[in-house]
């Protein structure tokens, strides 16, 4: 996830274009500032665009931003107005998105409908000849317009995020290949009381995303573990599932595509690393527990966030969740 907010810190915080030399940057460790385009490794048709937009040499936040985005990272990019955010965020987008694609790739949210038109703008300019196509999501445009363009497909899309959860919500703007969320002003969406709004939009980002950061987690911590999800091959989630049924792997690592479709005797202790994005889903998941008449236990591992959830799943289905107790042991 990339974010970019404005510094709460000194120096000047006026609208026009600053001089870089005048500003202090603090740069996390081991991040080298690449002070030429040409160096960046930026596909021929995006660099045309941005050259074409009026940048001759990267900005200071710029050179010490985009490559951490494109390596995958997750990053907080902080810097004065004018310094050039909402380009080196287009920049960024416009480089990682396949066009071969037509389902939406990078997921911008924005404070204010203005900021999420102009971050549209700036896309669709520096990727006009990559063909990126970009769309704003914003509340005050018409519902079916959005439906419509969505439906058609974009590679990008730039909102606020009481629409873009409407439209996630609809249906309509499918996540399952999202490969990038950026939180512009992030401090400015916290401060109007979008927190729950970005919480819900994060919750439907492909999980598989996750699946395999935690898996490779567990790998270097010398657990052996095996993980699938939606978009593995057939022939390779089958070769996965027979290794967990016959005890070569002892943890499966799964998403909810596959929550359904787990009929493992063996299976005593179903762990949820994150709370389901919907009631029926929880019964789902832990039903995989405790099968054919064997004890079962369900740990979810909950944060302040996910209380709420937690109550409503507890009143979905008139039970209770208690804290988990220390002889967990003894229970499974």
């Amino acid at each position: 996830m990339a974010e970019a907010n404005p510094s709460r810190g000194g120096g000047r915080r006026g609208g026009g274009p600053m001089d870089d030399d005048k500003l202090v940057f603090e740069t996390t460790e081991g991040i080298e500032p690449i002070t030429n385009f040409n160096d960046m490794g930026i596909k021929e048709d995006v660099l045309r665009g941005v050259y074409e937009y009026g940048f001759e040499k990267p900005s200071a936040i710029q050179q010490r931003a985009v490559m951490p985005i494109l390596q995958g990272r997750d990053v907080i990019a902080q810097a004065q107005s004018g310094t050039g955010k909402t380009s080196m965020i287009a920049l960024s987008v416009c480089q990682i998105v396949d066009t071969s694609s037509r389902e939406v790739q990078a997921l911008i949210l924005s404070p204010t409908r203005e900021l999420a038109s102009q971050t549209e703008k700036t896309i669709q300019a520096i990727g006009l000849h990559a063909n990126i196509q970009a769309h704003a999501c914003i509340g005050g445009k018409s519902v079916g317009e959005d439906i419509r363009k969505l439906e058609n497909g974009v590679h990008v899309v730039s909102g606020t995020p009481g629409r873009v959860c409407d439209m996630i919500k609809r249906k309509s703007l499918r996540t399952r290949a999202i490969k990038l969320l950026i939180l512009d002003e992030s401090d400015e969406m916290l401060s109007r009381g979008f927190k729950d709004q970005i919480y819900d939009v994060y919750r439907y980002l492909p999980p598989d995303l996750q699946v395999d950061w935690l898996s490779e987690k567990m790998r270097t911590n010398n657990f052996t573990v095996s993980s699938m999800h939606g978009d593995m091959p057939q022939k390779e989630r089958d070769e996965i599932m027979n290794q967990f049924r016959s005890g070569d792997s002892r943890v499966l690592i799964t998403t909810d595509v596959w929550a359904r479709g787990i009929d493992v005797q063996q299976v005593s202790l179903v762990i949820n690393y994150d709370l389901p994005n919907n009631r029926e889903l929880y019964i789902h998941r832990i039903g995989r527990s405790g099968r054919f008449g064997r004890k079962g236990v369900a740990i979810n591992f909950v944060k302040s966030d996910d209380i709420k959830i937690l109550r409503d799943i507890e009143q979905y289905y008139s039970t209770q969740i208690d804290e988990m107790p220390m002889n967990v042991a003894d229970l499974i």
